[in-house]
């Protein structure tokens, strides 16, 4: 969860948080790094498609997803779509034109796709209109599931997903749409909202695992320690040294449900899923009772960010 990224990563030295690899500059860091889109999504009403989405959510959530040098940089679907909105702040070294764009056949990422020209286009709201997206949604037409497996597969030179992982992220997709935006359209990146995520993506790894789906409940376990990766790249001071080892711990016991997933003992996996969110509401108090000491503080990630941004 905590492994570093690609040389572009690199150059950034000891950054503080990896997302400041891609914040253009001269945006406001506090607004690109300490507050997040607001979601626009409904949750379907058939518990069966409630909880596809559930596995799409999650999946969008995790380098793990992306593979190769996409994961290593820590770059997910949701680093481009912001809580499956755009990212105006995304400027990535080599990928990037303008801020908020991305060359989508950049061979950094792809061997599949890369063409060799500085081609960068403006990163879609995918919670906008649907009308003003390239791809039709509508389940008839069936070209959702084929664009995403592309993007996965060789945008990014992923591996393949797992169907149910592939069907989640196309029901995740289509259950974005700005009849669902909230009213205010940002919101501040806290604890608790990384901790919601990582208990998100654990129901649906219960989900999975109980149907035997092995692969897509590791992936959603994977993202789930993605999230708390973000919470402890902002729980670096020395003065936070306890609470950062108990989420650390917190990690491993993920680690070892992962684990026992590959190597198919489900009941025990099903077993340690449930206790890990049963203490999850304890290690989300002791994070959040120090998050003002942390980079989750908006004044604390302002020096950081004037110390660390390129330029």
């Amino acid at each position: 969860m905590f492994a570093g990224g690609a040389a572009a990563v690199a150059a950034l030295g000891d950054a503080p948080l990896r997302g400041m690899l891609w914040v253009a500059h001269g945006a406001d860091p506090v607004r690109a790094l300490g507050t997040t889109p607001t979601e626009c999504l409904s949750i379907p009403k058939a518990p069966a498609l409630a909880a596809s989405v559930e596995v799409g959510r999650a999946a969008f959530r995790t380098p793990v997803l992306l593979g190769g040098q996409a994961a290593r940089a820590g770059i997910t679907c949701e680093t481009c779509h912001r809580d499956g909105r755009t990212n105006p702040d995304f400027h990535f070294p080599g990928v990037s034109g303008a801020p908020g764009t991305a060359d989508v056949t950049n061979s950094l990422f792809s061997t599949h796709r890369g063409n060799g020209v500085d081609d960068p286009k403006p990163i879609p709201d995918l919670s906008g209109p649907k009308a003003a997206l390239k791809v039709s949604q509508a389940p008839a037409d069936k070209q959702l599931q084929p664009f995403i497996h592309g993007l996965i597969t060789e945008e990014f030179d992923g591996p393949e997903p797992t169907p149910a992982v592939l069907e989640g992220l196309a029901d995740y997709v289509r259950a974005l749409g700005p009849a669902a935006c909230p009213a205010k359209a940002r919101e501040p990146l806290t604890v608790g909202l990384l901790m919601a995520d990582a208990r998100r993506a654990l129901r649906a790894a219960e989900g999975a695992a109980a149907t035997g789906d092995n692969a897509t409940a590791i992936l959603m376990v994977a993202s789930a320690r993605s999230r708390l990766g973000l919470i402890d790249e902002r729980f670096a001071a020395p003065a936070l040294a306890r609470p950062r080892e108990n989420l650390r711990a917190a990690d491993r016991r993920l680690a070892d449900i992962q684990h026992a997933l590959h190597d198919h003992h489900r009941p025990q996996a099903q077993a340690m899923l449930s206790a890990w969110l049963g203490g999850s509401k304890g290690l989300e108090a002791e994070l959040s009772a120090r998050q003002s000491a942390s980079l989750f503080n908006p004044a604390r990630l302002a020096a950081a960010a004037r110390r660390r941004l390129p330029g």
